[in-house]
Order: structure tokens, then sequence, then C-alpha cells
């Protein structure tokens, strides 16, 4: 191992969090393209049958997902993960113990937002150069207009089109609230409690549900700061119809809740055998 990845791997170490030790490649950010591998280590693959969804390692035993993506009794987790189609080595396999949904959550109305589920893992998770978890804004964070962040998975390249088989990251400026709330944007499915980022050319995409709105603090650390949640009916790139994500900054309390009593909120409902719910959601506000 060479001296600057030990240096890396140290301050990992001593951050925690949001600090990978393969640098995510962002100077070179098209429509969307593969990501550099292991660059967003807290990254993972949630599977029941078959990859269903993306997550985000919050600590060693914790992921932040979204609720519709909560459609099976049996869940496992893969961590350092970057090609679907063979294991590469440092692949991790964890099962999923317990599930929490947030309660306020609809499953009839993805844009009633509430769209966030913690999964607590069987064991924990190791922590090393391709494994760390993202780190977690404050209650009161927001994020400023045209604020670059980036949304990572395994998502279909294009509305219609194959789902990816290596991790893919794309550039997606935030949207102020007050424009993506606009009557010829989202409207009024645009909450406070969410946030829209790209648009144009540039989205998330059926399979990315789930997984982290990756932006960069100013202390130099990742954090995930929305949980993808759904796009226009009409496709993923419509116009003026940017992705729509789960604000985290929002759910810290009741995150932080769950996490000291996991007793408390545990998923206690019947759970359909199969769900097509097993990708991005789709609203259409004409329906």
């Amino acid at each position: 191992m060479d001296l600057a990845l030990i240096l890396l791997l140290s301050v990992a170490a001593v951050s925690g969090c949001g600090v990978p030790s393969y640098q995510p490649d962002t100077n070179r950010v098209v429509n969307g393209e593969e990501a550099r591998p292991y660059s967003w280590p807290w990254q993972i693959s949630l599977e029941s049958f078959f990859p269903t969804c993306g997550g985000t390692l919050i600590a060693p035993n914790w992921v932040l997902t979204a609720a519709h993506c909560i459609t099976f009794h049996t869940y496992r987790v893969v961590l350092a993960e970057h090609d679907m189609n063979k294991e590469e080595g440092p692949e991790q396999f964890i099962m999923v113990e317990k599930m929490f949904i947030h309660p306020k959550w609809n499953d009839n109305c993805v844009s009633c937002g509430n769209d966030i589920a913690l999964l607590k893992l069987e064991t924990s998770a190791v922590i090393n150069d391709k494994v760390l978890p993202a780190c977690l804004p404050q209650h009161s964070e927001t994020l400023a207009h045209n604020e670059p962040c980036y949304v990572t998975g395994w998502g279909r390249l294009y509305s219609g089109g194959p789902k990816a088989t290596t991790l893919q990251q794309a550039l997606l400026p935030v949207v102020d609230h007050s424009i993506c709330s606009r009557s010829d944007w989202w409207g009024s499915s645009a909450k406070t409690t969410m946030i829209c980022a790209g648009g144009e050319s540039k989205s998330a995409c059926h399979g990315d549900s789930g997984g982290p709105l990756n932006c960069k603090g100013r202390d130099g650390k990742w954090y995930v700061q929305g949980v993808t949640s759904f796009v226009d009916g009409r496709g993923c790139n419509t116009p003026q119809r940017p992705t729509m994500f789960t604000r985290v900054a929002s759910f810290i309390p009741w995150i932080t809740e769950v996490r000291d009593d996991p007793n408390v909120q545990l998923l206690n409902v019947i759970l359909p055998e199969f769900s097509q719910l097993n990708c991005l959601s789709i609203y259409d506000p004409a329906k």
C-alpha cells in the first residue's frame, strides 16, 4: 500500500464519514457516466430476489433508503459494489435485520412526501478504503440554488433504456424550491421536505430509487442531502421536471429517534409477496 493511500485512509478513519479514499471524478460529468470504482463508498445495492434499489450507508450498521423501496420481507445490502455482473472481491453482503418506514409515508401518494426508510443491518459493515458512511446534514441545513450535487446508482441509462451494470454518476444542480414549486414546474407536488435537482438532460432514472444525492460540504466532506424518490411519469428527462429527492435534513429528528431506540416504529405491516415498486417511483401530476 503506497503512502498516499495510507494517508487517505487515515483521514477517512479520523473523519468517520464522507471522505472517500478514492476521490470521485467530478471534472468531466456529462449526462451521466460510469463512476470511478469505490469513489462513492457509502452507496449500497438493496437486493431481495434481485437488485431493487439503492441506498446510503450512514453508520456501520444503518442504511438510508426510500420508503417505496420496501416491498418485500427479506433484504440484503451489498457494499463495495461496482460492476453488477461480477464479484470483484471487496463486496460485503449483509442481511437486513429490521426495517423502519417513516410513519407518515403513504404508498399511494409518493408526491405527499415522507419517502424515507431506515434499515438496520444484522452485522456491522467493515469500514475500509472501499466502504465508508456518508455524513448526515444538520437539521436546519438548506442548499443553495445551483448547488452542485451528484446522483449515483445503477438505474436505467435513459427512459426505456437498459439498466446500468456499473455504478453511474451524474451532476444534478439543485433547483430552488421557489422555482421548482411553480405551476409550470412541479407545482404543489414540490414540498419543502423535498429537494429538486437536475432537469433538462440530467436526472435520476428507474432503478436509482433510494440512492443518495451526494453534496460536498464546505468542510470537504460528502453529505447525503437527498434520497432519490420520483421523476415525472412522462420520462426521466422531462423539461422542468427535475428529479425529486426526500430532503434528509428535514428528517434528522426521526432518523435520530429510530437509531437511538430502534424498537419504536418498527415496521409491522403485511407486505405483498411481489410488487412492481422496485425502481424509481413515477409520478404523473395529470393523474
